[in-house]
């Protein structure tokens, strides 16, 4: 997930550094499209269909098992939940939704209760604040890895951000920045391993003290793996080596290999260093395009700030000053000029394991990381797919140099397989043609147009992984509606990926802005009373990807499901044909469920927040190529693009509408399909720091006014895993 939403209104980190001259497709539009905004069409809204005994049984959706309930299910036959601005989490008629852990809980026997007022401390030992990707994995009864477990288990939680209003009494005290006020907010970051079993009442509860337990947070150490590895650019006073760092930070999205281990993303790392005006004259012209191509360039008179201030703790201690990539010592093993480098990789690690090491996975590149979907088919190479989630950026693919053994599956080592498939192998950018193919262009030395770039000089294949972002510039890939979440589809190993939106996407581009095409070819307003609110791709797409193989270099592609409003004009803007039951805004999270197939879709949406909070749909997916060519008349010009098969209401349902001022993210599931477990992430963020001692003005109460943990109807909002089941005992989403 992305804190820093792309529209101006929850803006913190509007990251928009790619400035190359890559076309936004593989054929440039030559024609200037026309300067109009394309208000919403005359569609009425669709009337509410209630077809619970209508469902559509596929993707093994249909079971005579007496353990899925005894008759056959139907997918989707659930009522689709009405989107709501109520501070509630809503769900299905017949389903339940309790929370199972939030911001705060005590992870171990020693840890005092949450008290939830800003008091609390030891967040090294709590669970983490900002809840998002999340994983499951399967325990037996004598603690052992087993994936076929569904009654114990952990949870692997990233925690991307904080919500600083409520973590403190009063809020957050201005730099210089207090070290316990720091202290708690570097700990409340991270990774959370947590042991989950069900109980009598035959619901899971979250075991504390359990010796599975484990707090991974920015101050973590973990080892570098994979090309970069000890380069240059990863040299530190703290590693004069380049072979280790302190901390993750910024996780996002997840994956989960097939040998057991979780695989985090480190997204909008680059917010949490500060750099000094002036810096840049410290720098040489390579360093100086490498920060402003990762959004972190300054001038000689302006710097530029960590987003929390750590960098300003009044101790001075290192532990804190680290997060100034400034330029202050002799050499760069002197200071921490180097530790920008040190964030934006897929880290992967051993949930079953409290003490293993953690590693950066270097291969997989350097970037606004989200999820890191894994696709591995014996006797192949194993393909790691992935987004860069900021606007204009690229979508990736990593091959293996190792052929996928079944066998390493169930290897007691798990950290060795990932070094064995995720060290050695090849980074891919996708370039995207107008008529439905594509192009995976290797992001190495190998390739010319990346040794031979000019605009920055790589010096290794090290300096490649770590500057991907530039390497993708060189080689030529698309440029996209900012790539999210990427999942692949369990029947047939297809991707699908979200692009959330784009405020740069506008039909008369200029300066940084880009011009529609094919792969995202919508650029339009949103009106609201006559009035424009946002421009450009205001409420995202769902994109398809298909490798025949997975080391193939060329792929076809279509667009799944395009974001919109219901009463949104049907020929520019609801093209998928939304109806009030299925119209969603700016898809985030985007997760399969094997027990069923379903795809599940998530929001992060600053477009529809007028009519909802974030929610979460659930969809019976197709295959690239069902649908046809749609074709955008902007006037001037035209646009056409390859649309996937469109939505009935048997196919595409709203499950679930989060509380207020909130994003829904992060899906796992029991291998039986009876529970599922989400993430509801910063309820309340928006509410002020001085309007803290005032309970009344705070936009969200959840999950106490929920009945959970204290405070009740005046307690501060916390972020919060939920777990869902069906009250009849079988499958979530039928």
């Amino acid at each position: 997930m992305n804190k820093p939403v792309d529209f101006p209104m929850r803006d913190l980190n509007d990251e928009n550094s790619n400035t190359s001259s890559n076309p936004t497709f593989d054929a440039v539009l030559a024609a200037r499209l026309s300067r109009r905004s394309i208000l919403r069409g005359s569609l009425g809204t669709a009337a509410t269909a209630m077809l619970g005994s209508l469902g559509l049984s596929a993707c093994g959706g249909g079971s005579d098992d007496p353990a899925s309930g005894g008759t056959t299910e139907t997918l989707l036959g659930f009522t689709a939940v009405a989107k709501s601005v109520a501070d509630a989490l809503t769900v299905p008629s017949g389903y339940t939704a309790e929370v199972l852990i939030a911001l705060g809980d005590p992870l171990f026997n020693d840890v005092a209760a949450f008290k939830n007022d800003g008091t609390d401390a030891d967040y090294d030992k709590r669970c983490g604040e900002w809840h998002d990707g999340m994983e499951y994995f399967g325990l037996s009864a004598t603690g052992v890895r087993d994936d076929a477990s569904s009654s114990r288990a952990l949870l692997g939680i990233n925690h991307e951000w904080v919500t600083q209003t409520f973590l403190h009494p009063n809020g957050p005290t201005p730099a210089p920045r207090p070290d316990a006020e720091v202290i708690k907010e570097m700990q409340a970051m991270g990774v959370t391993i947590v042991e989950i079993a069900k109980g009598a009442n035959g619901k899971f509860a979250y075991v504390k003290g359990s010796q599975f337990n484990r707090r991974i947070t920015t101050e973590t150490e973990i080892e570098f793996a994979g090309p970069a590895r000890g380069n240059n650019l990863l040299k530190t006073k703290f590693s004069t080596d380049g072979t280790k760092t302190r901390g993750t930070v910024n996780n996002c999205g997840t994956g989960k290999t097939p040998w057991g281990t979780l695989l985090t993303g480190e997204e909008n790392w680059a917010a949490f260093f500060a750099r000094n005006a002036g810096d840049n004259d410290q720098r040489s012209a390579n360093e100086n395009v490498a920060f402003a191509r990762y959004g972190k360039s300054v001038t000689t008179s302006t710097g530029s700030n960590h987003v929390y201030r750590w960098n300003t703790a009044q101790s001075g201690d290192e532990r804190f000053t680290r997060w100034n990539a400034s330029v202050t010592g002799a050499s760069a093993i002197d200071d921490y000029r180097n530790e920008f480098y040190c964030q934006g990789y897929v880290t992967e690690i051993d949930p079953y394991s409290a003490t293993a090491k953690i590693k950066k996975r270097t291969s997989l590149g350097r970037m606004a990381h989200e999820g890191a979907a894994v696709r591995a088919e014996a006797g192949k190479k194993v393909a790691v797919y992935m987004g860069d989630d900021a606007r204009n950026e690229y979508i990736y693919k990593f091959v293996s140099a190792q052929n996928w053994d079944p066998a390493d599956a169930n290897a007691a080592d798990r950290m060795a397989v990932g070094d064995k498939y995720l060290d050695s192998g090849k980074l891919y950018a996708a370039k995207f043609n107008d008529d439905g193919t594509g192009t995976w262009v290797e992001l190495s030395l190998a390739n010319p147009a990346v040794a031979g770039y000019t605009t920055y000089t790589f010096a290794d294949e090290g300096d490649v992984l770590i500057h991907a972002r530039i390497a993708a510039d060189a080689a030529g890939a698309t440029k996209m509606d900012r790539p999210e979440w990427g999942n692949l589809n369990p029947s047939n190993g297809e991707l699908y990926i979200t692009l959330t939106n784009n405020s740069n996407r506008r039909l008369n581009p200029t300066g940084s802005q880009v011009a529609p095409n094919a792969a995202n070819p919508r650029a339009y307003s949103d009106v609201r009373g006559g009035t424009t609110v946002l421009n450009g791709n205001v409420n995202g797409h769902i994109l398809r990807i298909k490798d025949a193989d997975p080391a193939d270099t060329t792929f076809t592609w279509d667009i799944f499901l395009f974001g919109a409003e219901s009463d949104a004009s049907p020929v520019l803007v609801n093209l998928s044909g939304l109806t009030d039951d299925q119209d969603f805004s700016s898809p985030d999270g985007l997760v399969f469920t094997k027990s069923t197939g379903l795809c599940w879709i998530q929001t992060d949406d600053g477009a529809l927040v007028d009519e909802s909070n974030c929610m979460m749909l659930a969809a019976v997916p197709g295959a690239v190529g069902d649908g046809g060519q749609v074709t955008l008349d902007y006037g001037s010009t035209t646009v056409t693009t390859r649309m996937g098969k469109k939505p009935t209401a048997t196919t595409l349902k709203r499950f679930l509408v989060g509380p207020k001022d909130q994003e829904i993210t992060g899906l796992a599931e029991t291998p039986d399909g009876k529970f599922i477990f989400i993430n509801v992430q910063h309820p309340g963020e928006d509410t002020s720091a001085a309007d803290i001692a005032d309970p009344s003005k705070y936009t969200s109460h959840w999950p106490g006014n929920a009945g959970y943990g204290v405070g009740g109807a005046n307690a501060r909002p916390r972020s919060a895993t939920v777990m869902i089941y069906k009250n009849d005992g079988r499958r979530v989403g039928t």
